[in-house]
């Protein structure tokens, strides 16, 4: 019999596990996005080359995430997150040493390592926190997703001081890397094992075989459905506004409106504020209103905030409009992820889900370094047109994300650790 107090006490110090790497993987994230212009300099490449070079984060990223799931499955989220923070914190080092020593290559390997990592810790720790979400009967996702977003405000301030010291950008990563590592080595040791390990509800490996070939013919036979195809084009545009500007708008500042670095990474920390504070009171939102509203209200919103910096001169105002790109950014992944899931099996929950999260991490990853190329014929503002194009289809279909009668809302299955 286990002990209730023990439970709770192990239970908490889980979540708040959670939440501190979390916040501690936003703050690696932002440091590196508010440095962009520096390692762009140091490396004296051009708007494309650093779209190039930017690739290696998405790369990485897309590999990390795309096998993420797979691994949980067989061995647990605490070695995935184990194996995540590891590869996470050697990017760093990696990005930091490409940057001292001017090496684009460095730089896109040291990229892809922390994409990796990002990439498998994300899917992880989805999973970890829809556990504690279980166990302790209260939601915990949406923090979970706001003290990623607290971090990227925390790691924005530190580059605009560092920036604006001109702190070199090697050493600056570099000590990025060691808290987070240190953030990961107690996060690893509170992370009870078992979470999400289908070996502990699933039979011998013929069966988990067969679930796993089911499991890949599900994924593509989900989108079959014509609303899913329509969800996965809102999450594919809202997600793509957000990492447009986690890649690009430091440098959107410096080079289309003539600002100094220190500005550019006080923008991105305006822009993290909003994402940061759409996500922590966004509840209320979707309590009174429906989620298509609140989607088409918020593509609304940030396609006005990307209008406003794309074709106003005034670098004021455009630094003040990024306030309305991250508000409207910041509940259009998790409210489309939360749609796809509705009115369905829990093992179709889980197929509809993972493809829409995949088409999501795919536009936020891959998508927004490929604008660089464009921006090298027509200008990094002009290039900002295809977010504003997307915001405006995607606030047309919004219309997919209303509730079903009667449906309800479905849980990606994830067995329980063993907390004592």
């Amino acid at each position: 019999m286990k002990n209730p107090q023990v439970v709770e006490a192990v239970t908490r110090r889980w979540r708040a596990a959670l939440f501190l790497f979390m916040l501690a993987t936003g703050v690696s994230m932002a440091s590196w996005v508010a440095r962009t212009p520096a390692v762009r300099d140091a490396l004296e490449v051009s708007t494309g080359a650093m779209g190039l070079v930017l690739f290696g984060l998405s790369i990485g990223s897309m590999a990390g995430v795309l096998a993420s799931g797979g691994l949980v499955r067989r061995h647990g989220g605490r070695l995935v997150i184990t194996v995540g923070a590891v590869l996470l914190v050697a990017g760093l080092l990696v990005i930091a040493g490409g940057a001292a020593l001017e090496v684009s290559g460095g730089v896109f390997g040291g990229l892809a390592l922390f994409g990796a990592g990002m990439g498998l810790a994300e899917v992880a720790f989805n999973i970890e926190g829809a556990a504690v979400e279980r166990t302790v009967g209260r939601p915990v996702l949406p923090v979970l997703h706001g003290c990623f977003s607290l971090g990227t405000v925390v790691g924005a301030l530190l580059g605009m001081g560092l920036t604006a010291v001109r702190f070199p950008v090697g050493w600056h990563l570099a000590a990025v890397a060691l808290a987070v590592a240190a953030a990961g080595v107690w996060t690893v040791r509170a992370v009870p094992a078992g979470t999400g390990r289908e070996s502990a509800v699933t039979g011998d490996a013929e069966s988990r075989g067969g679930d796993r070939a089911r499991g890949v013919r599900g994924q593509l036979a989900v989108w079959r459905d014509r609303r899913l195809v329509l969800i996965g084009l809102i999450v594919l545009a809202m997600a793509f506004a957000e990492g447009s500007a986690n890649d690009w708008l430091p440098l959107l500042m410096v080079d289309g409106h003539g600002t100094g670095a220190t500005a550019g990474s006080l923008t991105f920390m305006l822009f993290a504020v909003a994402m940061t504070t759409g996500r922590f009171t966004g509840g209320p939102l979707l309590v009174r209103y429906s989620p298509a509203a609140v989607v088409r209200a918020s593509a609304v919103v940030a396609a006005v905030g990307v209008a406003l910096v794309i074709f106003s001169d005034s670098a004021l105002l455009a630094g003040a409009a990024v306030v309305l790109w991250g508000l409207g950014a910041s509940l259009g992944f998790p409210v489309t992820i939360s749609a796809a899931g509705e009115g369905a099996g829990p093992g179709d929950a889980s197929a509809r889900v993972a493809a829409v999260s995949t088409a999501g991490y795919a536009a936020f990853l891959v998508g927004p370094p490929s604008l660089g190329f464009l921006a090298d014929h027509v200008g990094l503002r002009n290039a900002m047109v295809v977010v504003l194009v997307l915001l405006g289809g995607a606030a047309l279909i919004t219309g997919a994300l209303r509730r079903r009668p009667g449906a309800p809302v479905s849980e990606v299955p994830a067995s329980q650790p063993d907390l004592v």
